[in-house]
């Protein structure tokens, strides 16, 4: 599964992880070495997140039902907690740099390509 910015065609990931039940969302990330470049997660439902337990800084895209990026916090630390974006119905975690290296900003559409 890829994700791709549909404003400026811009792959986001090539292998989207995903946690959409209870405990595979609670489980997240915790305790992972790293997120390999290419990779993300998502999140479903989920309208803020944790780096508890983490050792290393992650990229966090917020997206409402149409997947428009509603939030975005670039490069967050271990051991924080985001705001709650109450528009969000689902969030993506990228490794830190993904947002800035594709230019991707508020307002834009992502799209997920099964193939």
């Amino acid at each position: 599964m890829k994700l791709i910015n549909q404003r400026n065609k811009e792959e986001l990931a090539t292998q989207v992880g995903k946690a959409y039940s209870f405990l595979t969302r609670l489980k997240g990330l915790i305790f992972s070495k790293d997120l390999p470049d290419g990779c993300s997660l998502h999140l479903k439902p989920c309208q803020s997140v944790h780096t508890y337990f983490m050792n290393y800084p992650i990229d966090v895209v917020f997206v409402n039902k149409h997947l428009e990026i509603v939030g975005i916090v670039e490069s967050m630390s271990p051991r924080k907690v985001s705001k709650v974006y109450r528009s969000a119905s689902s969030v993506f975690e990228f490794p830190a740099g993904t947002v800035s290296r594709t230019n991707t900003n508020i307002g834009d559409m992502l799209e997920i390509n099964e193939s």
